[in-house]
């Protein structure tokens, strides 16, 4: 029993450590010979010793960090180290907010469809198109409706001619089993 403890102790030692890796090699870890300095202002400082570029760093009061270690020589730059975390955090962030997931939307009709529900369809394509998400617009063919998939195209051509003020085309109709598709897309009106 006692070896069991251990060894899931020890499984829980090394995710820890994988958890707490740095991206960046900081003050001391930094052993190359030579490094290309950049300093707080920016202002490129020279190549140095890393103990130098080290020394310097702590007369300022702060970090060297090594930010391109496939340089040759590596460059290192003199900075608060703590603060460049919380400002790359607060840009993931502020990128994370402005993403918008662009969703498809499908609407089914079938070729045998009535004019005034033909058109409530299309106000609703047009509403889901002015949202900015891209609509699936596709037909399903039931039986004998098979023999007969050119009304289906016609149908699915009117209703992108229908909705061409606010979407283009992507694809021209597509045939696929018993249900014919195509994709429109909101156009940028920016």
């Amino acid at each position: 029993m006692c070896g069991c403890f251990g060894i899931r102790f020890f499984v829980v030692y090394l995710e820890v450590l994988t958890i707490a890796k740095l991206d960046h090699q900081l003050n001391e870890e930094i052993r190359d010979k030579e490094i290309r300095l950049i300093g707080a202002d920016g202002a490129q400082l020279g190549i140095m010793s890393a103990a130098q570029a080290n020394a310097m760093a702590e007369e300022q009061g702060m970090d060297l960090v090594k930010i391109s270690p496939n340089a040759t020589p590596p460059v290192c730059k003199i900075m608060d180290y703590s603060k460049f975390c919380f400002d790359q955090k607060k840009r993931e962030k502020e990128a994370k907010k402005n993403q918008r997931v662009v969703e498809i939307k499908e609407i089914r009709m079938s070729p045998s469809i009535d004019t005034n529900d033909f058109e409530t369809k299309v106000r609703a394509a047009q509403k889901f198109l002015s949202d900015g998400n891209r609509v699936k617009v596709s037909v399903r063919f039931r039986g004998r409706e098979m023999a007969h998939t050119n009304l289906g195209e016609k149908l699915l051509m009117d209703f992108a001619q229908s909705c061409a003020d606010v979407a283009g085309m992507e694809k021209n109709p597509k045939l696929e089993g018993r249900f014919m598709a195509m994709f429109l897309t909101p156009k940028n009106n920016k």
